[in-house]
């Protein structure tokens, strides 16, 4: 053997810790997955333009009050019915008020009830979710509860409580949170049978890792992206509710301005070609908002599967 062909190498610290170094990361490699895809990132974009200018709408200059009723100078009678003019842009309703300010104000208040509802359902079904599939001790008891609950219809549900209680946007956002949050609950826990006993999650508990720690770190991680479009969905779907419980007369107060009650107030009009535009634009907003969050949902939900990363 020829020694000269050889050379023992010296040990270097930084290059030994740069031989294992990844610049990897989840949420980085998430982000850069959604950002790929086109029209998802045009939903997204719309979605915030359509938040801020929403909750902004109230301070611009000349904006006038949802519940205003406003008079003809002319006749002194209220200026019903007005068409689409460049003073009210999106025309006046039955009884003069500003349709504009009040598609605006009903839109801020949808989205708020379709967000407590969906954080709430989120919150409250992953914690019962992951409770009802990880802990066996609970598996009976909390199955018992879901069955009682779910077999009664939510329809029902809903009509009793918001015809028990006060007509308010309180007691609307309690009826459906009492409801809400069994469809996560339940997706939850069979996505969590799935995983827990897999080696990992049965080394953990040799080791005595505590349940807490081993749902959180160990079992939901990989459910993030189901997770998050269900949270995605959750928020059109109490908006929906919303407009529902509001066709059957049993939503907010008509003095209340909601998408739910545009949506009413224009289908009652919907027959006279004219008054159409009472219908149209609430129904354009809902529309936009229901399919934004399912298209971002989607995408999102694909993107945090790490098996799309690169």
């Amino acid at each position: 053997m020829n020694k000269s062909l050889f050379e023992f190498a010296s040990y270097n610290d930084s290059a030994a810790k740069r031989a294992g170094y990844s610049n990897y990361s989840y949420w980085r490699s998430t982000v850069q997955v959604f950002a790929k895809n086109k029209m998802a990132l045009f939903f997204l974009i719309l979605m915030m333009v359509l938040l801020t200018f929403t909750f902004i709408q109230p301070y611009l200059p000349n904006q006038n009050s949802p519940t205003k009723i406003h008079i003809d100078e002319n006749t002194n009678m209220q200026l019903r019915n007005s068409s689409p003019d460049s003073k009210f842009w999106f025309g006046t309703n039955s009884i003069g008020q500003d349709l504009w300010a009040r598609i605006w104000s009903g839109t801020r208040i949808s989205l708020m009830i379709g967000f407590l509802v969906g954080l709430w359902e989120a919150f409250i079904g992953i914690i019962i979710g992951a409770l009802w599939g990880y802990v066996r001790k609970l598996d009976r008891i909390i199955t018992e509860i879901y069955n009682v609950i779910d077999n009664i219809p939510t329809t029902i549900i809903l009509v009793l409580l918001t015809y028990i209680m006060r007509p308010s946007i309180g007691t609307l956002i309690f009826a459906m949170c009492m409801t809400g949050w069994l469809g996560m609950a339940r997706f939850v826990r069979n996505q969590i049978v799935i995983i827990r006993d897999r080696e990992y999650n049965l080394a953990s508990r040799c080791l005595g890792t505590p349940t807490n720690r081993i749902i959180t770190k160990n079992l939901l991680p990989y459910l993030v992206s189901v997770i998050m479009l269900r949270m995605a969905l959750a928020i059109p779907a109490a908006i929906g509710s919303e407009v529902f419980l509001t066709y059957i007369g049993l939503g907010l107060p008509v003095s209340i301005p909601s998408l739910g009650n545009l949506i009413n107030e224009g289908r009652a009009v919907m027959m006279v070609p004219s008054l159409r535009y009472q219908l149209i634009f609430p129904a354009i907003v809902l529309s936009l908002i229901t399919i934004s969050f399912y298209v971002i949902g989607n995408v999102f939900a694909d993107a945090a599967d790490p098996r799309n990363h690169v």
